[in-house]
């Protein structure tokens, strides 16, 4: 899991950098700074949503993850778990929570994070991850100047999904393709336009009660590729 530490700590101390900018910004800089992220957010998301080569893939792990997420209501469970980062407030824990969710699909739903933990896994130089490292310590410096300490608890889902790809990956590379990892990456660029709707007020999406579906694509997308059922 070397390259999946090293890409924390990248996170971290970029983090811990932004976090130090934001203290000192004023209060129209970083409102600003918010909407300029939440543009950089949509334009992955699109970038990402464009890959997939299977929509009705999508619109299935889409809806079946909604449904799932809405009835356990994830999204009030961890409002509940970030007030207790942010004072009880409720503003604050929103942004929080957008800061996990945010952070966290954009630094592990592409390509980039699956193949190089894999990679990393089979006990190869972790070569991919070192280079996401440094393009997410970089981001993060803006990520947390923006969104505030949520970037930096952000590395805990990141170290749990990353790792555990590291530590199944002979299992994985098996098992999951290059077809299904795009797919992934396409739902969590549809998660991220949702996340960016909200982070820029124009509208309030549930995306935290949708996550369920980065799970449901890759759960169907094996199931189809192993019955040879459109992918």
């Amino acid at each position: 899991m070397t390259g999946t530490l090293i890409n924390a700590g990248a996170i971290i101390v970029g983090g811990t950098i932004g976090l130090l900018a934001h203290s000192k910004l004023p209060a129209k800089i970083t409102k600003i700074s918010f909407q300029a992220i939440g543009i950089f957010t949509m334009f992955v998301g699109i970038q990402m949503a464009l890959k997939s080569n299977n929509y009705v893939l999508i619109v299935f792990s889409l809806l079946l993850g909604a449904i799932i997420g809405e009835l356990f209501d994830f999204e009030q469970k961890l409002q509940r778990l970030s007030k207790k980062f942010t004072k009880k407030n409720s503003d604050s824990s929103e942004q929080f929570t957008q800061a996990v969710i945010t952070t966290f699909i954009l630094y592990c739903m592409g390509s980039m994070a699956i193949l190089g933990a894999i990679e990393d896994g089979l006990g190869y130089k972790p070569n991919l991850l070192i280079a996401k490292s440094i393009l997410d310590g970089f981001s993060s410096i803006a990520l947390a100047a923006a969104f505030g300490p949520g970037v930096i608890v952000s590395v805990i889902p990141l170290i749990l999904f990353q790792g555990g790809i590291t530590l199944g990956a002979s299992y994985i590379t098996n098992v999951v393709g290059e077809p299904i990892i795009l797919e992934l990456s396409a739902v969590g660029g549809l998660l991220l336009i949702g996340l960016s709707l909200s982070i820029l007020e124009i509208k309030k999406i549930h995306v935290t009660n949708m996550l369920p579906a980065l799970i449901i694509v890759l759960v169907a997308g094996f199931i189809m590729t192993k019955y040879g059922i459109g992918m």
